[in-house]
C-alpha cells in the first residue's frame, strides 16, 4: 500500500517541471509568492488566499471545524505557560529577552528570518534569542532543544499572533541567501528523489495515506505547531523530518541551508498573518 502512494507521487513529481514553471528562475521574491499563489488558486479556485495560514486544514472543512473547536481549549497551554516563565525569568544580570529584542519583543516574528548584512548572512529568531542570550552573559540554547529553545519560541511568537509576515529581501548578498533556499526547496533529493516542491506544490491538496499535503504559501505563519497534545515541533525540526522522510541525510537545524531554506520559504508567505503555536495532528 504504502509503495503504491509512493508511486503515486512519483506520478505527479514527473510533471513538475510544469509546476516549477510557476516559480521563474531568479525572479523577485515577490513575484515568486504571486506566481505560487497563481497557481494554487487555479487549482483551487474555491480556497481563499488567506485560509493557507490553516495548511492542509484549508482543503478539508470538517478537519478545519476540528481544528477550532481544539483551539478554543488547546491542550498545550500549560507548555506555552513554560516558555513564559522563561521569557519573563530574568538573566543573572537582570535583564530580560525584552530589554535585547526590538519592540521588546513583542511584533516582530514576521520578521524573521532577516538578513544581517554585518553578520552576512541570514538570522532566524532562534539566533536573535541567542544572541540577546550570550549579549547577557548566559549561554546560547541548542536551536533543536525543544525543553528551552522550543517553548521560548513557542511562547515568544505567540506576542505576534496576527503581525503580517514581512520577510525582506533588499540587498544583494540577501538575495544570493534567497536563491539558495529557493534551490533546496526545489531541488530533488534522497533515494525517493523528492524535492519540498514535489509535495508542497505538485501534489499540494492531495492525500498521502490519510493525510492531506499542504501548500507552500501559508506554512510558515504557524510554525512551531504541537502535534497531538503537547509535542513540540519547530518548522526547522519538520523540515530535518522531511529530508529523512525521502530518505536523504538532512543537514544540520541552524545552519545555513536551512536557515536559507526557511528565509526563502518564509517570503512565500508575506502579508499573511501569523497564528503560532497551534494545533496539528
Amino acid at each position: 500500500m504504502k509503495q503504491t502512494i509512493i508511486m503515486k507521487l512519483l506520478a505527479g513529481v514527473a510533471g513538475l517541471g510544469i509546476a516549477l514553471g510557476a516559480v521563474s528562475a531568479h525572479a523577485s521574491p515577490e513575484k515568486d509568492r504571486q506566481e505560487l499563489i497563481k497557481y494554487y488558486t487555479d487549482k483551487y479556485p474555491d480556497i481563499k488566499v488567506e485560509d493557507y495560514v490553516y495548511g492542509a486544514l484549508a482543503f478539508d472543512a470538517d478537519s478545519k471545524a476540528q481544528y477550532e473547536a481544539i483551539m478554543e481549549f488547546p491542550p498545550y497551554d500549560s507548555e506555552i505557560d513554560k516558555g513564559r516563565k522563561m521569557w519573563e525569568t530574568p538573566f543573572k544580570n537582570g535583564k530580560t529577552y525584552a530589554n535585547c529584542l526590538p519592540n521588546g519583543g513583542q511584533h516582530i516574528a514576521g520578521n524573521y528570518p532577516l538578513f544581517d548584512e554585518a553578520k552576512g548572512k541570514v538570522v532566524t529568531l532562534h539566533d536573535a534569542i541567542n544572541d540577546c542570550r550570550t549579549a547577557n552573559g548566559e549561554a546560547a540554547y541548542k536551536v533543536n532543544d525543544m525543553k528551552t529553545m522550543g517553548l521560548l519560541t513557542a511562547y515568544m511568537r505567540t506576542l505576534s499572533d496576527g503581525m503580517m509576515m514581512n520577510i525582506k529581501v533588499e540587498t544583494p548578498k540577501a538575495m544570493a541567501a534567497y536563491e539558495d533556499g529557493k534551490k533546496t526547496f526545489f531541488s530533488r533529493k534522497g533515494q525517493l528523489n523528492f524535492a519540498c516542491a514535489s509535495c508542497h506544490v505538485q501534489n499540494a491538496g492531495l492525500r498521502l495515506r490519510s493525510e492531506l499535503i499542504s501548500p507552500a504559501v501559508g506554512h510558515a505563519v504557524h510554525w512551531p505547531v504541537f502535534r497531538g497534545g503537547d509535542t513540540l515541533v519547530t518548522l526547522q525540526q519538520r523540515y530535518q523530518g522531511c529530508f529523512k522522510q525521502v530518505r536523504a541525510v538532512p543537514p544540520p537545524q541552524g545552519g545555513t541551508t536551512m536557515n536559507n531554506l526557511e528565509y526563502f520559504h518564509s517570503a512565500l508567505s508575506n502579508g499573511l498573518p501569523l497564528k503560532a503555536s497551534v494545533f496539528r495532528k
